[in-house]
This record gives C-alpha cells, structure tokens and sequence, in this order.
C-alpha cells in the first residue's frame, strides 16, 4: 500500500475543523492525501476551511455540497469519488489524532479487513478551552491526558494504551457494532464492493453501521484497532435525530440480508 485517502467530514465549524488538520498536518508518516468532505457549509465557514486547507503540507482537496440537511454518506462518497488512494480513512472533522495516527493505521491495514479505531471524549467545558486557547492537543503528551482525566475533562485514559494484540484483534469478525465513521479505515476497493455508504439513510443516524453490515455480509472481515489508533472527539450538541428510528428499522432489516452487499443508492453516481 502507497497513498492512503484521508476523509474529513465536516460540517459550519472550521475552528474545529482547523484542529484536526493541524493535527493531519504534522503526522509522522507523510504518504496520504486529504479529502475534505463538506456537507454543506455556509459560505463564510466553507470560506475559513479552505483557507485554512492551503497550509497542507500534503495534498488536499475539498468537496462540498448544497446543505439539505444531514448527508454525510453523500458527501463522503462524492469524496471518495475523488480519492487517489488505494486505502481509505474516514474520520471527522471535530476529531484531533496523534502524530502516529496515520502510521499505526498504516500497520494495521490487512488485506480482506476493516479497521475500526476509538475515541476519546472532551467535556463540553474543555472543548471550548480547546477552541478558544488554541490548545494544540495532538502535540501533548500523555501525563497531559493523565491530568484531563483527573479533572474528568475526558472521559477515559485506556484509550491512549498501546497494545500490540496480535491474533486478538481479529477475535470478533463479524462485529459491527461501535464501528463508526470518526475513525474507521478499509480497503478503497472493498468500499466500492459494497457500493459505499447507502443514500437512503438520510438525517443523522446508522449510515456507518449499515456499511460495515455490508462488508461484512461481503466477507470482509473487522480488525480492532483500539489500543492502537485513538483520536480525541470535540465535544458537540447532538444532530437532528428525528429520523433516527427510520435508519434504525432500516438497518435492522439488513442484518437480516445476509446476501444484500450493494447500497441500492451509492458511490458509483460520482464515478466516471
């Protein structure tokens, strides 16, 4: 594997946006690209993300769409669409990663696999210390985070533990559940197997999960990364989740179709 494809979805906060690129910025290993996935900015803040897009280092590109309301599987497909990469990286635009992040997910990468990463939650107090201080959190060091969460400005520590697991990372294959999109990597070709993230789930809500019960049903196989790739999750006030129970009953009809791989609306709209 050479070029990893790097999707940041993000969505009227550049100032959040702006600290996980920084944190993109200065990540050990330089061989990736930047996809910012857009789902639909207001022109003032699409404007300070991509201004802020040019200090890359490594090379970026931004995808936006109209805003018509919460389409982040649309907007990341468009974005893969886009992608050079043979190996793609979703992470959102309110998560901050270590300098390592992209060289530990590099390790973990396994032919016929899916690699779900953790998180680690910031307080609604800290977050905003973080924004207004500018506190470049992806440059402390671990007695740093030892402190926050003595003072219970995160929510966990065990997080930050590296672990090598070996075998035991692929003990739960099958797994689907707390395999989310801010912060999962797989292979760009099993993505285009499954048809990418399925449109029909609109609103916030399980687009995340009915990708991977896709993969899955494909044969594609989950690897842990947890103890191994973390990132820190801004906080955020929780999305419009009025059609949550409708994406709910959605995927729980998938994991009863067992042979249903292809989202019936999906990436290949954007590919030439």
């Amino acid at each position: 594997m050479n070029l990893i494809s790097v999707i940041v979805t993000t969505y009227n906060w550049p100032a959040a946006l702006e600290h996980c690129l920084d944190s993109l910025f200065v990540q050990q290993d330089q061989e990736f690209e930047i996809i910012v996935a857009d789902d639909g900015s207001a022109p003032a803040n699409q404007a300070l993300a991509q201004a802020h897009c040019v200090k890359s280092p490594v090379p970026i590109r931004y995808v936006h769409h109209d805003d018509q309301g919460f389409r982040a599987g649309t907007i990341r497909n468009k974005a893969v669409a886009s992608s050079q990469g043979e190996y793609l990286l979703f992470i959102d635009g309110d998560c901050i990663c270590p300098a390592d992040f992209i060289a530990r997910h590099r390790q973990l990468a396994k032919a016929g696999c899916f690699v779900p990463g953790n998180r680690v939650l910031l307080s609604e107090s800290f977050t905003q210390e973080v924004i207004e201080k500018h506190i470049s959190l992806h440059q402390k060091p671990l007695s740093y985070f030892i402190s926050l969460w003595l003072q219970k400005k995160i929510n966990r520590i065990s997080a930050f533990i590296r672990l090598p697991l070996g075998f035991l990372r692929e003990l739960q294959q099958k797994k689907w559940q707390k395999a989310m999109t801010c912060n999962l990597a797989l292979w760009k070709n099993d993505f285009l197997l499954a048809n990418g993230f399925d449109e029909l789930f609109e609103g916030w809500g399980f687009e995340d999960s009915d990708l991977v019960i896709r993969l899955i049903h494909a044969g594609i196989k989950r690897k842990e990364g947890r103890f191994a790739v973390p990132v820190l999750h801004l906080w955020h006030p929780h999305n419009d989740k009025s059609k949550q129970d409708i994406n709910y009953q959605r995927l729980l009809d998938r994991l009863k179709q067992l042979s249903f791989i292809r989202a019936e609306k999906g990436v290949n709209q954007y590919l030439e």
